[in-house]
């Protein structure tokens, strides 16, 4: 004689329950990815602040953005980089160089100032990075932001410090 388990109308209810939550749970994940595309798309117009009074422009109050020029503000506030004491060479070209060999595209260019975009891999979303040179002080000023979201895990802030990095071996293979 063989046994054959029975479904409890219990079992049966949970059974489909579950089915119901995992439905519901995709259906809000592909939610969510689709609108993460869809603000990758909005990043995509618009363009960097530029200058303000001769100024890069103040960051929103979300923390999404990094800038030199306002120290005031700790959340937002990154070191300038300073430029040698004897320039030998075009500074901004090298600036906008080490910007192309980051992947950043170059936007908008001025006399000392030029504004470029990064673009990330999977969702699209671009970021503005713009970068002043004060030739009085000899500073380097730089801002980078998100143009959507609240958040950036970072991302400006790292980019910013690489970018410094970078620009500095630079100057230093250029003043060899």
């Amino acid at each position: 004689m063989r046994i054959v388990p029975q479904l409890s109308r219990n079992s049966l209810k949970k059974s489909g329950h579950m089915k119901t939550v995992l439905i519901i749970l995709s259906l809000f994940i592909v939610a969510c990815v689709l609108l993460l595309f869809v603000l990758g798309g909005i990043s995509r117009s618009g363009k960097a602040p530029g200058l303000v009074a001769g100024r890069l422009a103040r960051c929103p109050d979300t923390p999404n953005c990094v800038c030199s020029e306002q120290q005031d503000d700790s959340n937002h506030s990154i070191a300038p980089n300073q430029l040698p004491q004897v320039i030998t060479f075009d500074p901004l070209a090298i600036l906008k160089n080490v910007v192309k060999d980051m992947g950043g595209t170059i936007r908008t260019e001025k006399e000392n100032y030029f504004a470029a975009t990064f673009t990330s891999a999977i969702f699209g979303f671009t970021d503005d990075f713009e970068v002043r040179i004060d030739s009085t002080q000899k500073i380097i000023h730089i801002r980078s932001a998100s143009r959507v979201g609240y958040g950036d895990a970072g991302v400006n802030k790292e980019r910013v410090e690489l970018f410094k990095k970078l620009y500095n071996q630079k100057v230093s293979e250029a003043n060899l």
